[in-house]
């Protein structure tokens, strides 16, 4: 794919061709001389020439052609301006050499190409001197390059380089050219129009929508109607597999065609795509905001990696410089010549660490959620993030990363281990859970008003207490619980490859917003991300920042947390897989492939206490997850349930 710009003004060409002001630059040259005589030599002379040119005025120079014949010097200006839209750079390189009447002088010429190009090279301007002493340049096209020709215009051709690909974990791209079959009608076959449509549109409307798009077809019958009798027609593209799901219902309507091709797709549609992004022809704000960078037909980033990593997966374009000539019509074409070349440099592919088989497990588990919900999963050896799926609520947004939400009860997971770091609390030590608390006058109660009375600390956890914990916050003391939460890698600065909310954490709030925020009310805020990692650092023993991108390496990558203290971490993660085997998440009791650890969280996010966010946070051998579900009522109606189709059918 290449386009072709003129390099010159004014063209009465009425095809798509853009003159290109990127070869714009200074002339870097002495200041106009005017009556440069022999005795003078032809130094001035070729300086006034250098000087004009740059300023397209070259009245004060004469000219003539090689047979002697004095050129007018607007001729020769109109001439430069169609050679070029914009002069080089020019200098001249030594003395000018003198044989007789004639001399020559040698010149630089610069180009100053799009995406910093430079394009150099050496010339010579030819003099003479005439019967009246003054030395006039002898003016020819190969002046300003020895293969143009009278009549020539040069331009500039570009051509796109070949994009690369973001690679999953493995090192193999994620989006690879996929079977998909177009599917058209040929208008001279369709006998009834509007009944074609209704079909097609009942049938496109049973293929899940995780592999093909809404397909409108409202506009179908006029298409048709105004389309030519043989032509093809399309409908839509399918992914091979939903063509398959309804090829029996639409193969044998009146009129219908079937072409088979291959597309660049990732796994599914839904794959990781607020991650990934999308590349799109470039569109009306990308070639105003970079005219240089971009052109019309580019493909360009959008949104995710392929927006942030844009300029190394696009690679470098190439550029060719070329003559062209009007033929006796008028029509502009290449003469064949090329003066200059540049190949394009390939893109670089940019490696992450998602896992295919963990992210469509991850975007199957939210597939039926209406809501707006975010699934994150990580891997507790090395922190690396091998899925993050982005419910079809959540229309293009990365919840999995930048949400700012309340945590809710999933944050006692790390006011636990700020209270067993202070010995506040043992496993089994008795702490009450009253079905209220009160705190400076504001009350607090429990999910459903429960009450448990005076029980282990464990139990309280397992059926999340919110009374406990809310009476348990003085001996965090003001500070306590954002300690411990930056010692689980939140309010960290992290380097991902991509931006994310790293949470911000309760401190020195009144004695009230302590009691609400030990729960993972108040003032908190986290996103999914940084709950996962918070799991993986209980799950490993030690924080480690996630990794999303790992080439090109993020440059500030945040150093390792400290090592959680054993007498601390180990009761905790023995109350999580007791949220599993006998408080709020039973569900995951018996999921295949190990026991499950977790903690279930329901987040108020306004006054409205029925107004809630639902969570699930947990680990299963070596991945740990985070599920959130906004406006999602109970964790155990909505988080959960996730939560356990996610792990089977990972396990699957």
């Amino acid at each position: 794919m290449h386009q072709t710009h003129p390099i010159r003004r004014g063209s009465a060409r009425t095809r798509a061709r853009r003159s290109l002001a990127a070869l714009a630059a200074t002339v870097l040259a002495a200041g106009t001389l005017v009556g440069c005589s022999s005795d003078d030599g032809p130094a001035p002379t070729v300086d006034a020439f250098l000087s004009g040119w740059g300023k397209g005025d070259l009245q004060a120079v004469g000219f003539v052609t090689p047979a002697g014949l004095k050129v007018p010097a607007a001729d020769v200006t109109r001439q430069l301006r169609e050679l070029a839209d914009t002069p080089p750079v020019l200098r001249r390189t030594g003395d000018p050499k003198v044989d007789a009447n004639v001399a020559t002088a040698g010149i630089r010429v610069a180009w100053a190409l799009p995406g910093g190009t430079r394009w150099e090279y050496d010339r010579q301007v030819r003099l003479t001197t005439g019967d009246d002493g003054q030395w006039r340049v002898i003016w020819e096209p190969q002046v300003v390059h020895e293969q143009l020709t009278d009549g020539d215009r040069m331009a500039l051709r570009r051509d796109a380089a070949p994009r690369a690909g973001v690679l999953d974990g493995a090192g193999k791209p994620i989006v690879t050219p996929r079977p998909v079959v177009r599917v058209g009608l040929q208008p001279s076959e369709v006998t009834d129009a509007k009944a074609v449509a209704r079909q097609l549109d009942a049938a496109f409307r049973a293929v899940r929508p995780a592999i093909t798009p809404p397909v409108d077809l409202t506009d179908l019958p006029k298409r048709l109607a105004d389309a030519d009798p043989g032509a093809f027609v399309e409908v839509v593209t399918l992914r091979e597999e939903a063509y398959r799901q309804i090829r029996s219902r639409i193969y044998d309507l009146p009129g219908t065609k079937f072409r088979a091709e291959k597309l660049d797709l990732a796994p599914t549609r839904e794959f990781a795509r607020a991650v990934l992004g999308s590349v799109d022809q470039a569109q009306a704000d990308d070639l105003a905001a970079h005219p240089d960078r971009y052109r019309q037909g580019d493909l360009v980033g959008h949104g995710g990696l392929q927006g942030r990593h844009d300029e190394r997966l696009r690679g470098t374009p190439g550029l060719t410089v070329i003559s062209e000539r009007a033929g006796p019509d008028g029509t502009v074409a290449p003469t064949g010549t090329e003066l200059f070349r540049q190949e394009p440099k390939p893109g670089q592919a940019v490696r992450t660490t998602l896992d295919v088989a963990t992210q469509n497990a991850a975007d199957a588990a939210l597939r039926g959620e209406k809501r707006r919900a975010a699934l994150v999963a990580v891997r507790v050896g090395d922190g690396a993030v091998l899925a993050a799926a982005n419910g079809p609520g959540a229309a293009g947004e990365n919840l999995a990363f930048t949400a700012q939400v309340p945590p809710g009860s999933t944050f006692k997971m790390v006011s636990a281990l700020g209270l067993l770091d202070r010995g506040a609390v043992t496993l089994d030590g008795p702490v009450a859970c009253p079905k209220t608390f009160t705190v400076d006058g504001r009350s607090f109660k429990n999910s459903d008003n429960f009450a448990l009375g005076t029980v282990p600390f464990r139990t309280d956890f397992a059926k999340s207490c919110n009374t406990a914990f809310a009476a348990l916050a003085p001996k965090l003391g003001p500070d306590g619980l954002a300690e411990t939460g930056r010692a689980l890698g939140l309010e960290a600065e992290w380097d991902l490859g991509l931006d994310a909310f790293t949470g911000k954490v309760s401190a020195d709030g009144s004695p009230a917003e302590q009691a609400a925020a030990a729960f993972g009310q108040g003032t908190t805020v986290v996103s999914p991300l940084a709950m996962a990692a918070a799991t993986a650092a209980v799950a490993r023993g030690r924080w480690e920042q996630p990794k999303l991108v790992v080439d090109p390496a993020p440059a500030k990558a945040a150093p390792a947390g400290p090592q959680l203290k054993p007498e601390s971490v180990e009761p905790l993660r023995t109350m999580m897989r007791e949220v599993v085997t006998a408080g709020t998440a039973t569900a995951l009791k018996d999921v295949p492939g190990g026991p499950v650890r977790g903690k279930t969280g329901t987040a108020e996010y306004d006054d409205d206490p029925a107004h809630t966010h639902a969570w699930f946070v947990g680990w299963q051998g070596d991945v740990a997850f985070a599920v959130f579900v906004e406006r999602g009522g109970s964790s155990g109606s909505s988080a959960v349930p996730i939560a356990e189709r996610f792990l089977r059918l990972a396990a699957s």
